[in-house]
């Protein structure tokens, strides 16, 4: 019987450090875009999201291939969103619902100048690195 469990037990690591390989955490590069634009000034540890308050277009988060001379935009990708004010740095939930793309400017008429708009992916294999835009 002790074989039998030990057995049982073995099997289930294997079978779940199987299944933690199939998708590591922040596998693939995402970024925020404005009707096909890229919103971060430079794709590096440096780089910075702003949008001004007047900015019209489709927000959405993609899967992102660097080449040398340019960043490529792939596969739209769910995400939520989230707004910080600049007052208090309070975190507050835009809308339950999971996007894939929507107007910028449904969001941009809850900010203020100053506010920083976050983006949060509900997938954990997208890595998305510039996830607060600064509002202007």
């Amino acid at each position: 019987m002790k074989q039998v469990l030990f057995i049982l037990c073995l099997l289930g690591g294997c079978i779940a450090s199987t299944a933690s390989r199939a998708q590591q955490p922040f596998s693939h590069c995402s970024a925020a875009f404005v009707s096909s634009k890229l919103i971060v000034d430079t794709y590096s540890p440096k780089g910075r999201c702003r949008l001004p308050a007047s900015t019209t277009g489709l927000l959405t988060v993609q899967t992102v291939t660097m080449m040398l001379t340019k960043t490529k935009a792939g596969n739209q990708i769910g995400f939520k969103i989230a707004i910080r004010d600049k007052a208090t740095g309070t975190l507050h939930l835009f809308s339950g619902k999971t996007y894939r793309q929507l107007p910028v400017q449904d969001v941009l008429a809850t900010c203020k100048k100053g506010d920083r708009i976050v983006l949060l992916t509900e997938d954990r294999q997208y890595a998305l690195p510039h996830n607060e835009i600064i509002v202007l």
